[in-house]
């Protein structure tokens, strides 16, 4: 009888399916995925209610977008970066940022390349590379601050390097990276001729103290870097799956290849809606921020009412809680544990290391808040029974 391909055979289930049906098995409160209970602002939805009901956008979009949400996204990219991006060259829409990433994997890195992973990583990353042939290269972040050791990230890099895939602010750690480390990470690309695949998708998700600095507007990267963003985080439709990659049209023009043929044109209402969503003032992004500084807050009262210990996240809508006060045993362990027992769901961030690395995990979880406050006033109130216990 046949079977799968084996290039898929090592991958399994995501962590995110195996979590959110143990959760809706045992009704426990959801805190595992970041897929926020409440939706992003109406007059964002009205427009594609607008775009629904008019008479070109129920049919295929051009495949590399919309040229209003390109604009939109170039326009961004100036404003809050300073960079100069093209619309017309310079942008590919993508069906949510997850496809970005991969289509610019695809695009850019040839079989043997070597492709440098800062850990933990979002999930989508190590099957990306692999199925393009490539070779993934860890670097970890150690806890507690989840920092990268400047020797081990100038080891990864060699003749074989052909790309580095970033992620800042950084699921699942919360950290934001300073401008001096993604001026080591450039200078190091810039010696070794390397591509920067720079996963952004929470820049817009950052705290008091902290700035987010596209590593693409840094001296002599944006030629050898694509940017990668998302409307379901920054506007909150995560449903909708509308993302976007700029960088230098060299670049670009290899996502756009792969892109066409993995899915050709995305969500023709959704641009248009996102596009609109592209014309909200700044008002709008202090507006975004200071809702999920409130949750933060939220998000701490729920690890303290559970005896854990965690380091207020820089960015994201993610925390890192050490549950190694109030349980002996590994990540997994601990997350099966409070679902059947506790009634809350996270993630075990193992699952985002190596095999090698993941020792640097195993007494963490992931807390997502981007929920409601009933959520997350319900999620501490349950986890009081793990300190009690």
């Amino acid at each position: 009888m046949p079977s799968y391909a084996k290039r898929v055979e090592p991958f399994g289930t995501t962590i995110f399916t195996e979590i959110n049906q143990l959760a809706a098995q045992h009704q426990a409160v959801n805190l595992g995925q970041g897929r926020p209970d409440f939706d992003g602002p109406q007059e964002i939805i009205d427009a594609a209610i607008q775009a629904l009901n008019g008479d070109s956008a129920n049919q295929y979009a051009p495949s590399p977008g919309l040229p209003s949400l390109r604009a939109g996204v170039a326009r961004h990219a100036g404003v809050f970066y300073d960079i100069d991006v093209d619309p017309d060259t310079d942008v590919i829409v993508t069906a949510g940022a997850t496809q970005g990433v991969y289509s610019a994997i695809m695009g850019l890195v040839d079989p043997g390349d070597e492709v440098i992973l800062i850990e933990p990583y979002y999930d989508s990353y190590v099957p990306g590379v692999q199925m393009a042939g490539g070779v993934p290269v860890y670097v970890p972040m150690h806890p507690p601050n989840w920092t990268f050791d400047e020797a081990e990230l100038r080891a990864a890099f060699n003749h074989n390097t052909r790309a580095i895939l970033l992620n800042t602010p950084n699921n699942p750690t919360g950290r934001v990276y300073t401008r001096a480390e993604l001026q080591m990470i450039a200078d190091l690309c810039i010696e070794h001729d390397v591509i920067v695949i720079s996963d952004e998708v929470y820049e817009h998700l950052i705290f008091e103290g902290h700035r987010h600095v596209a590593i693409a507007s840094l001296d002599g990267m944006f030629e050898r870097t694509v940017t990668v963003g998302s409307a379901g985080k920054t506007f909150g439709m995560t449903g909708w799956k509308i993302g976007w990659v700029y960088g230098h049209p060299e670049l670009i023009t290899g996502v756009w290849r792969a892109h066409q043929f993995i899915t050709f044109a995305t969500n023709h209402p959704a641009q248009e809606a996102v596009a609109y969503a592209f014309t909200l003032g700044n008002s709008y992004y202090e507006e975004y921020q200071a809702l999920y500084t409130r949750k933060r807050e939220l998000v701490m009262q729920v690890i303290d009412a559970a005896g854990m210990t965690a380091i207020q996240p820089e960015g994201t809508y993610f925390i890192m809680g050490d549950f190694s006060d109030v349980f002996a045993g590994d990540d997994v362990e601990f997350c099966r544990h409070c679902i059947e027992r506790i009634g809350v769901a996270t993630i075990p961030p193992s699952a985002f290391f190596s095999l090698k690395h993941r020792h640097h995990a195993e007494n963490h979880v992931r807390f997502a808040f981007c929920k409601s406050d009933e959520t997350l006033e319900q999620a501490a109130e349950r986890m009081r029974k793990l300190r009690s216990g």
